[in-house]
């Protein structure tokens, strides 16, 4: 499958319609992204099931400033809109390989509820922590 070049203008309607999108943050100019390339690309071609996408850093410096990317290569996988996984660095394809299993075998509707957890108690958190009453 051909890698998809996500911009500012289709970031958001690429990952939250696909079941699962691996995104590869690089540079032109960037060495090891070079490297990882090949390793990317290998992959797409093996999991016909999953979108595999590249943002260029330089072109699209605002996705890269709101993920917080300080180094590339730097990958991300999301399922189901939910960030999985994030890790500076290019990995071999042994490693992608397991990264890409593990997100797969993912029980989603676990992961969604303990997020709905989360929230909750970030909620309920913030909620009590304002002035209570007979506080002077």
């Amino acid at each position: 499958m051909a890698t998809v070049e996500l911009t500012k203008e289709n970031f958001e309607q690429v990952v939250s319609t696909n079941p699962m999108v691996v995104v590869d943050f690089w540079a032109p100019w960037c060495g090891p992204c070079k490297g990882f390339a090949p390793v990317f690309e290998g992959a797409s071609e093996q999991h016909e099931d999953v979108v595999f996408a590249k943002v260029n850093t330089d072109d699209e410096q605002e996705i890269a400033g709101s993920f917080g990317i300080r180094s590339i290569p730097t990958l991300m996988v999301f399922r189901e809109k939910v960030l999985l996984f994030q890790q500076a660095g290019a990995l071999p394809a042994s490693a992608l390989e397991q990264v890409l299993e593990q997100a797969k075998a993912l029980d989603m509707a676990q992961v969604h509820e303990e997020i709905a957890k989360q929230e909750i108690a970030e909620r309920e958190k913030s909620e009590g922590a304002g002035p209570q009453a007979g506080d002077a």
